[in-house]
């Protein structure tokens, strides 16, 4: 069993910085890849950043140079540096995990119930 929380959401203004962080927690092994969803009102969820336990990273166009994701494997934790926000960043931003939990031989993918981010001024 495995669960991921989000913390960091908020409101914040055009052009501040957010910290979001994913906690995964539970029977866990090994997590390989990890990444940030989001998903606006009326608009289809997007993956914004992913990172791979290797360290690779990849990120939305339109995030890119403005947002850093990073994990710290020790803790089982990703995070989502957002600057230079903007309003079209906001959005509920869900964590995603795909990972071994303990005694498997295959991954699995697992995700958080979210947390709101809003750009407002």
């Amino acid at each position: 069993q495995v669960q991921l929380m989000e913390s960091g959401g908020g409101l914040v203004q055009p052009g501040g910085s957010l910290r979001l962080s994913c906690l995964a927690s539970g029977n866990i092994n090994v997590i390989r890849d990890m990444g940030w969803y989001r998903q606006a009102p009326g608009k289809q969820r997007e993956l914004v950043a992913s990172i791979r336990r290797g360290g690779d990273t990849n990120y939305a166009d339109n995030v890119k140079g403005r947002f850093t994701i990073s994990r710290d494997d020790a803790r089982n934790t990703v995070y989502l540096q957002m600057s230079s926000l903007k309003p079209e960043d906001t959005a509920v931003y869900s964590c995603h995990i795909n990972a071994w939990v303990k005694g498997a031989t295959s991954t699995q993918n697992y995700w958080g119930q979210g947390t709101q981010v809003t750009v407002s001024s």
